[in-house]
């Protein structure tokens, strides 16, 4: 139940950025069509698979009290940080750099400047290049939880489900004030859910 739990909450905070991009998306009726949704889901789940691998092959070289509170730590303070920084962020109007932590308003100017060709669609080659980004952001923290022994094959499979599945509700939401709500707070949520995913992995 445990590895399902982690798998789970690692898998939602990873794909609250999708979330937030299909909130974005839906706001400027720039339409993510599903090949272009299957491409992020794919890229996202390959770089998730690969540092989660370098996460197991880590531990294997150390003892497991040490892998567990090596990796929780990680993720706790990974979790902080993105708490800490969507929270600065919020209070100064900053614009990120970071993915990750882009707030919806950062977010669809970013919408915008990833339709390269103007169409209106995602194309493949778009959708790759806003798959990058969303990898990028999660590698770090992929690698601190398979230290921790969050299971692979669990994960990756959830966190295909749940990228199709965000990107999907966030058009939807589109310009809905629940869709506003949650791009504006989904960075800082993203934090959170790291920090508990932590803790459990900490405890375990």
């Amino acid at each position: 139940m445990l590895l399902i739990l982690s798998a789970l909450l690692f898998s939602l905070s990873s794909n609250l950025d999708n979330l937030v991009i299909g909130i974005a998306y839906g706001i400027k009726r720039i339409k993510i069509g599903i090949i272009s949704n299957f491409i992020i889901a794919i890229v996202s789940v390959t770089g998730t698979f690969i540092a989660m691998s370098l996460g197991t092959y880590i531990s294997r070289f150390l003892p497991n009290y040490v892998a567990n509170g090596l990796g929780a730590g990680m993720i706790i303070i990974l979790g902080i940080y993105f708490v800490l920084q969507s929270i600065v962020n919020m209070m100064s109007n900053n614009k990120s750099k970071d993915l990750a932590l882009k707030d919806i308003n950062d977010m669809v100017e970013y919408a915008e400047k990833s339709d390269l060709d103007k169409s209106g669609d995602i194309s493949v080659k778009e959708a790759f290049f806003v798959a990058l980004g969303l990898t990028f952001n999660n590698l770090g923290t992929g690698v601190a939880a398979s230290i921790t022994g969050v299971s692979i094959q669990i994960t990756v499979i959830v966190t295909f489900i749940l990228s199709v599945i965000t990107i999907l509700f966030g058009q939807a939401l589109g310009n809905h004030v629940l869709g506003k709500l949650l791009g504006k707070y989904a960075p800082l949520l993203s934090g959170v859910l790291i920090i508990i995913l932590g803790i459990i992995e900490f405890v375990n």
